[in-house]
């Protein structure tokens, strides 16, 4: 009697084993399965609403309304600036770059510093239109780019200038700017 009533015990954990291992592995595909759905979709992050309505970023890509919206505050970044915020400026230019575009954008911005340092030349820019292109990264703002001397006005004259981004991830990082003449960009 011990050995039939030993036989049905094995028999029983042997059931139980087979069953957890069928249900292991079944969990075991469906986490895979996840995964995989996990990683194939497109990402997004909504963002607090800054404009009229919430902003979402997607892996798939920029939208229209998220280029222009860190395009108006990367124009406002770029190119107001005055002798007392130099090093501000170029550090925060420089926070938002694409690591492969610093080494240039740093040289362009330093003759910038350089050749403000301890004058009394300060600039600001209104805009006056954007044109978007998500698709190639791309933005264009022209606009009143005004000098002051001083404390007096110097010169307002209209500007294009263009900002070229790259999207990686979910992070647009900027990897040139630059003044837009007769079709050419020279460097800001």
């Amino acid at each position: 009697m011990d050995l039939s009533y030993s036989h049905a015990q094995n028999q029983r954990v042997l059931k139980q084993r087979n069953l957890l291992v069928v249900v292991a592995a079944a969990l075991a595909g469906l986490a895979a399965l996840l995964l995989t759905l996990g990683i194939s979709r497109d990402r997004e992050v909504v963002l607090q609403p800054v404009l009229q309505s919430p902003v979402t970023v997607s892996s798939a890509g920029v939208s229209r309304q998220y280029l222009e919206m860190i395009t108006r505050d990367v124009v406002v970044l770029t190119l107001d600036r005055s002798p007392q915020n130099l090093e501000y400026w170029m550090n925060q230019v420089l926070a938002i770059t694409s690591p492969r575009a610093q080494g240039k954008i740093k040289g362009d911005l330093l003759k910038i510093v350089n050749e403000q340092r301890g004058s009394s030349i300060a600039q600001f820019f209104t805009i006056q239109s954007m044109a978007i292109d998500p698709k190639n990264l791309r933005s264009e703002v022209t606009g009143e780019l005004h000098t002051i001397v001083g404390n007096k006005v110097i010169s307002n004259e209209r500007r294009t200038f263009r900002y070229d981004w790259e999207y990686e991830g979910l992070s647009l990082r900027l990897v040139g700017f630059g003044m837009v003449r007769t079709g050419k960009e020279l460097d800001q």
